[in-house]
This record gives C-alpha cells, sequence and structure tokens, in this order.
C-alpha cells in the first residue's frame, strides 16, 4: 500500500517541464551571448590596440589570434541561433538578426580557414599602417609626410610622385586581398548569405536590394550639387595647370585634388576662395600661432559635448589614448575611436596635428565616443549605432555648429562677417569637404560588392576601381594603371575591412539631424549659420536618439532626433542654397559633366 503514492509521485516529477536553458530558450541564449561578446570583445579591442598602437610582428600575431577567437564565437553562436526559428519577443528577434549581420567578416566554420583569415585580416592591416615611400636617393616618406605634400604643393610632377609612391604600397596586398575575398565569402554563405556584400548590405533594416534603391535615391537628391562643383574646381584647376594637365572637359587628375585620394578637396580652398578679401574657416594658422596643442584640441571638443548636456569623458580617456605620433614605434595614424565593451573604457587614437582639419575630426571622433557613452547601459548586441551611418553622423553634426561665431569665440577667428560673399567663402570651404566627398563614400562599398559578387574579378580590381571612380565621382587616374597595382588598397578601409557606405550616409544623416536640433533649438534664419552650442534642450533631444543604440530598427531612432522616418538630402540642399547659386554663375558657359 505504501508503493502507490510514491508511483504516483514519480509519474507526476516525470510531467514537470525541465527548466529552461540557453538550448531552449532563446532569451536565456541572447543574454549569454551578450555576456559572452564583451568579455571577447575586451580582448580583442586590447589586442588590436595593442597592434595598432605599436605594429610589431609579436603584436599582429597576437591579434590575428584574438581574431581567430571571436570569428570562431560568432560562426558557432550564428549557427546555434538557427535553431529557435521565428521568435515571438521583439528584442529578442532583434538580437539574434543582429547577431547575424554585425559581423564584417564572417569566417568559415573549417578551422584551418578561419585561422586563415583572421592572418590575412590582421596583415593587410599591418601592410597599411607601416607602408612608407622611399624614393631612391632620399629619406622614406611616410603617408602623413605624403598627404602634407599633397596638401601644399602645386607642383604635378611631385605631386604625382607623391600619389605614385603610396599607392605603389598597396600593390603586395593584392594577393592576400583576393584570399580573403574568397574566405570571407565561403563564410557569408555558410551562415545564408550570397556574399559578402550581401552580409554587409543586410545590416541596414531592409532587404539589399531596397537598400540599393535607397541609395540610388539618396544619390538623385545631391548628384547636382557635387556636379556644379566638380564643374567650376575642374575649370579653375585647367586655369592653374594649363588644359594639358587638366583639360576642361573630362574626368579630373586625381593627384591634382590636395588629397591622397581626392575624396576631400579642402586643401584647394586657397587656389579656389571665391572671394580672397574676406574671412573663411581655416584656422589653421591661428592654431599653429597661439600654440593650441593636443590636449587643448581635444578638450576643446570635449567641451561642446558638455555644452549640450554630456557628461565629460572618463579619466581614463585622458591616460589611454594616444594623441600624438610617437618617435619610437609604427603606428597606425588613421584616426579612430574605441570602445572596450568596459563602462568607462573609452579611448582615442589619432596623430593630431595643429590644423582645422584635425580639430574637426576630433569633434567627429568624440562623436564616436558619446554615443558610446550614451548607450552603455544597453546589452552588447544593442551597443552600436541605430545603422553604421549614424554613427558616422553624430560628430559630423556637432561640427556643422563649427560656425564662425563658434570659431571666434575661441579666439582662432579674428573677426567674422555677415556679408553675401563672406558666407559664400564659408560653404566652399565646407562643401569641398563634404560635398566633394559624397562620390566617394558612394563608391568604394559599389566597387566592393562587385568584387564580393564577382561582377569584378581579381584580374580586373583595378580596372573596375578606376571605371567607378570616373563613373561616380569623375576622377580619372594620373597616369595608366594597369592589374599589376592595387589602388583600392591605397585607402585605409579597405585592407582594414572598414565597410564604407556608412560615411555616405552619414554625409546625409548629419545635415537631416542639423536642421531637426537648429528646429529643436529656436533657432531663426538660415539653415548654414545655425549653431547648437550650448543648447541643451537641443542636447537632450540628441541623447535621447543615441541611448537607443541599436536596440530599435534605424528608422525608430531617426523619428526620435529628426520627427522624420526617411532619411532625407533635402537638408543638403537647403544648407548649400547660398553656394549652388553662385557656382550655377561660375558655370554659366562651362560644359558640365565629365
Amino acid at each position: 500500500m505504501m508503493t502507490t503514492p510514491l508511483i504516483l509521485i514519480a509519474l507526476s516529477c516525470d510531467k514537470t517541464p525541465p527548466a529552461a536553458t540557453a538550448d531552449t530558450d532563446p532569451a536565456l541564449f541572447v543574454a549569454d551571448v551578450n555576456r559572452k561578446m564583451d568579455e571577447l570583445y575586451r580582448e580583442n579591442s586590447e589586442a588590436h590596440w595593442l597592434h595598432e598602437t605599436d605594429i610589431t610582428d609579436e603584436h599582429e600575431a597576437a591579434a590575428a589570434a584574438s581574431d581567430e577567437v571571436l570569428m570562431a564565437y560568432q560562426t558557432a553562436m550564428v549557427t546555434e541561433a538557427t535553431k529557435f526559428g521565428t521568435v515571438a519577443d521583439p528584442d529578442v528577434a532583434r538580437s539574434l538578426h543582429l547577431l547575424k549581420v554585425n559581423q564584417v567578416l564572417a569566417a568559415p566554420s573549417d578551422a584551418e580557414k578561419r585561422k586563415r583569415l583572421a592572418e590575412l585580416s590582421t596583415g593587410l592591416s599591418s601592410t597599411y599602417g607601416t607602408g612608407k615611400w622611399c624614393p631612391e636617393g632620399q629619406e622614406c616618406k611616410d603617408l602623413g609626410e605624403l598627404e602634407d605634400l599633397l596638401a601644399h604643393s602645386r607642383d604635378p610632377a611631385e605631386q604625382l610622385a607623391a600619389w605614385k609612391g603610396w599607392h605603389d604600397i598597396a600593390t603586395p596586398m593584392r594577393p592576400d586581398y583576393v584570399e580573403m575575398v574568397g574566405l570571407a565569402n565561403q563564410g557569408a554563405s555558410e551562415i545564408g548569405f550570397a556574399n559578402t556584400g550581401e552580409l554587409w548590405k543586410s545590416g541596414y533594416d531592409m532587404t539589399p536590394p531596397e537598400l540599393e534603391a535607397e541609395v540610388d535615391r539618396l544619390w538623385k537628391q545631391v548628384e547636382p550639387l557635387y556636379e556644379a562643383l566638380h564643374c567650376h574646381v575642374r575649370a579653375k584647376l585647367s586655369e592653374q595647370y594649363g588644359p594639358d594637365v587638366v583639360p576642361p572637359t573630362g574626368p579630373i587628375p586625381a593627384h591634382l585634388l590636395g588629397n591622397m585620394w581626392a575624396q576631400d578637396w579642402a586643401n584647394l580652398y586657397p587656389m579656389l576662395v571665391p572671394y580672397p578679401d574676406e574671412p573663411g574657416l581655416d584656422v589653421t594658422q591661428a592654431l599653429v600661432d597661439q600654440g593650441w596643442d593636443d590636449q587643448r584640441m581635444t578638450k576643446t571638443a570635449e567641451a561642446f559635448f558638455v555644452g549640450l548636456g554630456m557628461p565629460p569623458l572618463p579619466d581614463s580617456f585622458w591616460t589611454k589614448s594616444l594623441f600624438l605620433k610617437p618617435a619610437d614605434r609604427e603606428v597606425v595614424c588613421h584616426a579612430s575611436a574605441w570602445d572596450f565593451a568596459v563602462k568607462g573604457d573609452l579611448r582615442l587614437k589619432m596623430c593630431i596635428r595643429p590644423t582645422y582639419d584635425d580639430l574637426v575630426t576630433l569633434h567627429h571622433e568624440l562623436g564616436h565616443l558619446y554615443y558610446d557613452m550614451s548607450y552603455q547601459d544597453q546589452p552588447n548586441l544593442f551597443r552600436n549605432g541605430a545603422n553604421d551611418g549614424f554613427h558616422e553622423a553624430i560628430g559630423d553634426t556637432i561640427a556643422l555648429s563649427m560656425t564662425p561665431t563658434y570659431l571666434h569665440g575661441l579666439g582662432l577667428l579674428e573677426q567674422t562677417s555677415e556679408s553675401q560673399e563672406a558666407v559664400i567663402n564659408e560653404q566652399m570651404q565646407v562643401a569641398l569637404g563634404k560635398i566633394a566627398f559624397l562620390p566617394f563614400g558612394l563608391l568604394v562599398d559599389r566597387w566592393r560588392w562587385e568584387v564580393f559578387d564577382g561582377r569584378i574579378s581579381p584580374e580586373q580590381y583595378n580596372e573596375g576601381w578606376w571605371r567607378l571612380r570616373a563613373e561616380i565621382q569623375g576622377i580619372a587616374p594620373p597616369e595608366a594603371r594597369d592589374e599589376s597595382t592595387f589602388d583600392a588598397g591605397a585607402k585605409y578601409h579597405v585592407p582594414a575591412n572598414t565597410p564604407y557606405l556608412r560615411y555616405f550616409l552619414a554625409h546625409i544623416l548629419q545635415f537631416q539631424f542639423h536642421r531637426a536640433l537648429c528646429e529643436t533649438a529656436g533657432q531663426d534664419g538660415p539653415l548654414y549659420a545655425c549653431s547648437i552650442q550650448g543648447n541643451q534642450e537641443a542636447g537632450a533631444r540628441f541623447q535621447q536618439m543615441l541611448a537607443m543604440g541599436s536596440s530599435k530598427p534605424w528608422p525608430d531612432a531617426l523619428e526620435a532626433a529628426t520627427g522624420q522616418r526617411e532619411m532625407d538630402a533635402s537638408a543638403v540642399v537647403e544648407y548649400f542654397e547660398p553656394l549652388m547659386g553662385w557656382l550655377a554663375e561660375q558655370n554659366e558657359g562651362r560644359q558640365c559633366g565629365w
């Protein structure tokens, strides 16, 4: 008689549902992934920080090993996540989606291939970071020295030598890049994407075809601005160098635009200033004359964000960042902001010089760090921009408030002027950076999309690169370039495998953000004259969006900041309205286009 209750109890226990685990519960699985990703990101960031701030074979190997560990974990977790199928909880479902699409290089499941992909990726970055041009009988020149030469020289032979010297450092990368593309495509196919380009295009809360159509729509909104600027700059360069060097029609030779990649033409401003007797925005000489150093420049950028109601940067930022190029070791000087997945550990890596361009860049890079700080309480998979264009746009939005009045307040401009001539000068200087950049921001990933999907074969890398540069940018190589070279690799983001569409989108979004924040600040008058400096109401609206990270689709974040759910380039057109009118007058009688 005693056995019956025991049997009943045993049967009852058998029917009790097992406790949920990360193997069966997608919410617990996501929580485990977030914890582990924090740990791996910290280790990976430390390894890459050491590699980029002290380039040695040992540090390169350590960074590659760390990449391999991170890739292996991500690959395994993406595979694991597929077992959950459709998930009802929207936060969990979004986390699983982001786990899949947030990889830049999806590693193959095969351990040897995964290791090789990590080695190739890190090695390409090292080749770029240690690149130098060593002309016979002269001291070797690094990228910074060559950029200075292009910025200031107006000798086409000297400019060509510098341009060619740097672009040739990328030639050895070519076979490794070809191999890397094959391995990355294999990894992407294993997690359900046709190729790595399709993986990249899937991270924008829309399908790849929808994204491409959206990008085309935005480009059509701003293309007339670029064509007008291109037409005027080409005419002035033809006057400067003669029609044999710069024909008055067709593409512009790439080495004559004051920038190694012809992506930013701001260094041509002294040649192109519309009204030389009126003030402009370039305060480089004032920075030098007043002895501004790296710390003062960085603290000035920080003060802008603090004035909007945001907290100061953590103390560790000032002790752990790299602000100047060291004399005792090789470093990657390309400016970048670093979030180490540890609350409060944010760093800057930049070889700061006392120039107006670097002052603007500091506002841009600190924009990344303030975004990082704003969403630091989100779980790992949500600690990112609403899309990658958002992250790039934040600091540039702030930089649009670096008006003459702001620079005058810093003591960097002796006087300001509200004359129409001064406005045209200021707009020309801004446009040579921002409008000139737009097609380059578009074409770098267009090239990679075609490389990844095979439309551009390894035997056509250079031909495809210059075809797109001619079609979209109206830029030509300064000399014949064949397939023995790898000119795309001379741009940091290609060997570093950094998706580039983000910069095109950022150049649209920053003006859209700027217009909305100016309205919030109650600013009257033209958009180009607005500065939100010190306006905490605008700062609060901005922070509302920043704190969301990538927890919601980007239209939700865009709506929080602007009230709109669609990216819109009309603010770019509105901002540059005075310059467009002036350029139309200048271009009368010229044959524009290429």
